[in-house]
């Protein structure tokens, strides 16, 4: 499902606590209502709805051994919401890959996939800007968030990805978790290293340099 379909079915609070809690690993409903502007009822009640949808579950997050309390219970999306955001492949470009191996031989998609990196790095080079790294990660950041990759930056230098538009594709081909960190490292001019977590179907991407 897309995000044009999920606002036309589902618009307004729904679709932005989807979307703040995509760049999250889960917040609060207190967190969520100060990051939007609304009521806690009013969030809470469409918390309940997404969860009762299986879109949303609830997680008790542990207090540090050095503090008191009860945990925390954080919403954060499920899995299942992966399919509520952009998708640059679908199952037809695995079978394209698949098939070139066949008909090409073994390396074929592995050859295919570096070319189309290639023409990534090509087509972002002139319009990541500044004079500096923290500027053009900045840069980079707001290219890669209007492609769907969900980015945010961290600490001037460190590009978080809570979504990955082809992960499919990543997840078949390990080579393109490879061919990523060298795009970083490519336009940004410093050697960049990838890093992932997968934990109850969220997805995160940390780009850092080296």
């Amino acid at each position: 499902m897309s995000q044009k379909l999920l606002h036309a079915i589902a618009p307004g609070t729904r679709l932005r606590i989807v979307n703040a809690l995509k760049r999250t690993q889960g917040l609060t409903v207190t967190e969520l209502a100060e990051a939007l502007g609304m009521s806690y009822m009013g969030v809470k009640e469409v918390c309940v709805e997404l969860d009762r949808r299986g879109l949303l579950a609830t997680w008790r997050e542990p207090r540090p051994e050095s503090t008191t309390g009860r945990p925390r219970m954080l919403y954060r999306l499920t899995e299942r919401a992966h399919d509520l955001f952009p998708a640059a492949s679908n199952p037809l470009t695995l079978e394209i890959l698949d098939a070139s191996k066949k008909l090409l031989g073994p390396a074929a998609p592995e050859k295919l996939l570096l070319l189309v990196w290639h023409q990534k790095a090509a087509d972002y080079a002139p319009r990541i800007s500044g004079d500096n790294l923290t500027a053009r990660v900045e840069s980079l950041a707001k290219l890669r968030d209007k492609e769907g990759h969900m980015a945010v930056v961290e600490n001037g230098t460190r590009i978080i990805e809570n979504h990955c538009p082809f992960l499919d594709v990543l997840h078949a081909y390990p080579l393109v978790a490879k061919l990523e960190a060298d795009l970083f490292t490519r336009l940004l001019g410093v050697p960049f290293r990838r890093s992932e977590a997968n934990a109850a179907g969220l997805y995160r991407a940390e780009f850092s340099p080296l």
